[in-house]
């Protein structure tokens, strides 16, 4: 029996979750229909548009993110401490963004004087609006409704868009993040929509990729060597790379992009039919850094939505994350145990 969201999501244990969202008879809804003739493409690239652009209105990160044909994937960091820390006027004017609110909030928006009884009313609605401005589900609700109601309209139907909610992972540590993000941003290749990850349309890690190279042929650079200029490189729209580990971290992702981008290039090398053993030899280090043998790793980047359910991350992080999610049978222990070693 599937769990509600407020059992699979515990910032305690990690603000790190990756969301999947099927349509409907799993048909080709958002693609090419090869039995009508009707191209659906359009959609893939509003779904990409929307769900950065409501990244930087709810209090959430886009990590990574795939769209295709008939389902999407995105990868999202809670930021809980920008969430508490929001200005009351930051908090309604990003609601009013995807809502149209009320009357009290207009009028504060507007900067009109406000009764004490409507200044009570607006407090508790910034309350509500805080907290649901920072959750996972109300950013999946917006999204997919607004993609279904655009759908159905261009169809002329009524009805569900989605099949059900959305399926959703709690990535525990670096291994699950890194992981689930190479096997999101390895969506298309492995789909055969795309041969290496800069061709696969509709993707994070197309994204970084245009976004570096931009700023790297403006600025005339061949290379990028440290991590501060690394970091102003990366687009806003996505949650960074911050680099190794440091004193005084940033927020973002405790890895370097560089490494990532043929961390990623490596292993969709190996999935390859033609190309199975070729390991190349500067990925090994990274391979080592995160404790993964190359051929666990190439299993997970492949198997990583259907070999975990819920929970993912190394024994001790499930061990944790157990005691936080109040759960006294560990998902996914003998998957983690193989895997995460």
């Amino acid at each position: 029996m599937p769990k509600p969201r407020k059992s699979q999501i515990a910032l305690e244990a990690t603000p790190y979750y990756h969301c999947v969202c099927r349509c409907v008879r799993r048909a080709f809804l958002c693609g090419y229909d090869r039995f009508t003739g009707r191209s659906f493409e359009h959609r893939r690239s509003f779904i990409e548009s929307e769900l950065l652009r409501l990244g930087q209105v709810f209090f959430l990160d886009v990590v990574a993110f795939a769209v295709m044909s008939n389902h999407f994937h995105v990868v999202l960091f809670i930021d809980q401490s920008a969430a508490n820390e929001a200005s009351p006027l930051d908090i309604v004017a990003r609601w009013h963004q995807i809502h149209q609110g009320n009357m009290v909030s207009t009028k504060f928006l507007n900067n009109e004087p406000l009764e004490p009884h409507e200044r009570q009313q607006l407090d508790l609605f910034i309350d509500l609006w805080r907290d649901r401005l920072s959750s996972i589900s109300w950013y999946m609700r917006v999204l997919n409704e607004k993609v279904a109601r655009m759908a159905n309209a261009e169809d002329d139907v009524t009805g569900r868009f989605w099949e059900g909610r959305f399926k959703c992972q709690a990535l525990l540590d670096e291994q699950a993040l890194l992981s689930c993000m190479a096997y999101v941003d390895l969506n298309p290749v492995r789909a055969a929509m795309a041969t290496t990850p800069e061709q696969s349309l509709y993707t994070s890690i197309q994204h970084r990729i245009r976004h570096w190279k931009n700023h790297t042929d403006s600025d005339n650079k061949s290379s990028v060597t440290t991590d501060h200029t690394e970091h102003a490189l990366q687009s806003k729209d996505l949650h960074p790379f911050v680099g190794n580990h440091q004193q005084e971290m940033n927020k973002g992702i405790i890895f370097n992009l560089i490494d990532y981008l043929q961390l990623v290039d490596w292993t969709g090398r190996q999935i390859r039919d033609d190309k199975v053993g070729s390991i190349r030899a500067e990925a090994m280090p990274i391979l080592h850094r995160l404790s993964i043998s190359p051929e666990h790793w190439v299993y997970l980047c492949t198997h990583f939505e259907s070999k975990f359910k819920g929970l993912v991350g190394s024994i001790h992080s499930l061990q944790q994350a157990c005691q936080q999610f109040n759960r006294k049978k560990r998902p996914n222990f003998s998957a983690s145990s193989e895997l995460f070693a």
